[in-house]
């Protein structure tokens, strides 16, 4: 595959945002030499007049775009069609441009975090709890779908959030009970415990930690560890990392907009390790 290709990410704020280095490492190592990957600055305001522009654009044919906070709901009236996936959060984190034209929408979050899970010795729980509320907790709550035999605990800090997660997880078919992030000490008994949440929030939980515990998936990955995930590995718990996530969601993103896979793993976490 030797022509010219074009990808990016686009979201705002995008200057942080790692998926250049996972992306052109893939790219590298696939010998992928015509391929470009960049990043631009867009808000929901300037999502459409983007797309405009993309079908005026005379350089390398598009293969595809990341999205990141805030379009991931907002491009979906933009797109031809959405995965199951996609549909089952309203979320749309992957689009890929087909040789036909027509604009396909997917969510490798989802299952990133499966396969971040999966690499940790994470198959199947038998209960689960969310610390927090939100579009990343909707996305956790759509991967235990899969892999959670029974009941999800959400810690939340408002009636209207806990109203949000029960009402996601009748969408998504799992059994959802909320509890107030005042008592969410008690979360951390669970054999899988997903932390959604900004940095900092969950800082005071770290003293909490149960002297064996199970999995922790927190989804943040700067600053990293969280003391929260120090805590947890420091008493042999498992602990996935938002690193973890960002990677496997990309794997899957390069695999879609180049059509090889599998995507090179090893060389992407090599070079964000490197960066």
């Amino acid at each position: 595959m030797s022509e010219n290709r074009r990808a990016a990410v686009l979201g705002s704020p995008i200057a942080h945002s790692l998926s250049p280095v996972l992306h052109r490492a893939a790219y590298r190592e696939l010998g992928l030499s015509g391929w470009t990957y960049d990043r631009f600055e867009v808000d929901e305001t300037g999502l459409p007049d983007f797309f405009k522009r993309l079908g005026e654009d005379a350089g390398p044919a598009w293969a595809g775009l990341s999205l990141t906070m805030p379009l991931k709901r907002a491009v979906i009236p933009l797109l031809d069609e959405i995965s199951d996936t996609a549909a089952s959060v309203e979320a749309v984190n992957t689009v890929v441009f087909g040789d036909d034209g027509r604009r396909r929408g997917d969510n490798t979050d989802i299952p990133g975090m499966l396969a971040a899970l999966r690499e940790r010795g994470v198959g199947r729980v038998a209960r689960a709890a969310v610390l927090g509320a939100g579009a990343t907790a909707s996305s956790a709550l759509a991967a235990l779908s899969r892999i959670c035999d029974g009941e999800v605990t959400a810690y939340v800090r408002s009636e209207a959030r806990a109203a949000e997660m029960r009402q996601w997880g009748e969408r998504l078919g799992v059994a959802v009970r909320t509890a107030d992030w005042g008592d969410a000490a008690g979360a951390l008994g669970a054999p899988l415990v997903i932390a959604t949440t900004p940095a900092g929030t969950t800082d005071a939980l770290a003293a909490s930690v149960p002297d064996r515990p199970g999995a922790l998936f927190d989804v943040l990955y700067e600053p990293w560890p969280t003391p929260l995930a120090a805590a947890w590995a420091a008493r042999g718990g498992s602990v996935v990392g938002g690193l973890d996530l960002l990677v496997h969601q990309a794997v899957l993103q390069v695999e879609q907009m180049t059509g090889r896979a599998p995507a090179p793993l090893a060389a992407m976490r090599e070079a964000l390790a490197a960066r």
